[in-house]
């Protein structure tokens, strides 16, 4: 059974999020602090963490750095709307995701979902990974569209590797620039922009409409491959 640790100050939420989470067979730890919540991970493994990021005494922020200095678990961060720095900050921290709140609770169970099934123990990555429009074979860093190979530049390329290599996961335009171009870059967001609008006309079906090289405004990017073509 998957074990999900849900961490709110909000009694109302979190009672909401155990009874849904419960209702649909997830094994379920409830923290209303932070310092509950460390001693239960430490105490009970879970498979995915939910964290508000506003909590009292020790902060969202904080308990993700404690999490990530013993385990790799998916945390799912719920944030205000209007904490934009504060979800940079925690996606930069080491958080895998996050949803703003107010939240609908169909689109928070679907990030679980899509969480929970990103961890397989032991999984090796795949090579290559499909999408209904292209194929990206990691191993010979390649991809491929209609049976040929698109050529992409060794910055379109890293951009799209690094992507690939996290489905489903909101990537930050700081982690994107430090990887592709190096720890001094963090800011220069139209480096960006210019090689994911070139990396669309490649590869999306309809550059003006992504599918697949989604953008989570002001945040950074999220790659969704959708089912695989047969």
């Amino acid at each position: 059974m998957t074990r999900v640790l849900v961490v709110d100050d909000e009694p109302q939420i979190l009672r909401a999020l155990v009874a849904n989470l419960r209702a649909r067979g997830y094994e379920v730890d409830a923290a209303a602090t932070g310092e509950i919540a460390l001693q239960l991970a430490a105490r009970h493994r879970p498979d995915l963490v939910i964290l508000d990021l506003g909590l009292p005494g020790m902060s969202g922020a904080e308990v993700i750095d404690g999490l990530r200095g013993w385990t790799d678990v998916p945390i799912l961060v719920l944030s205000a709307r209007d904490a934009e720095r504060d979800k940079i900050a925690a996606l930069d921290a080491g958080a895998d995701d996050y949803v703003t709140k107010p939240f609908g609770m169909g689109e928070l169970l679907a990030r679980v979902r899509a969480a929970t099934r990103r961890r397989v123990h032991g999984s090796p990555e795949p090579a290559v990974v499909a999408t209904p429009a292209f194929s990206v074979d990691l191993a010979a860093k390649q991809v491929r569209r209609d049976g040929r190979e698109v050529r992409l530049t060794p910055i379109e390329w890293q951009i799209v590797e690094v992507l690939v290599r996290n489905p489903g996961k909101l990537v930050t335009q700081r982690r994107l620039l430090q990887e592709v171009w190096g720890p001094g870059y963090g800011t220069e967001t139209n480096y960006l922009r210019v090689h994911m609008a070139h990396i669309r006309r490649k590869l999306e079906p309809e550059p003006s409409r992504p599918r697949h090289f989604v953008t989570e405004p002001g945040i950074g990017y999220r790659f969704e491959p959708g089912p695989a073509s047969d």
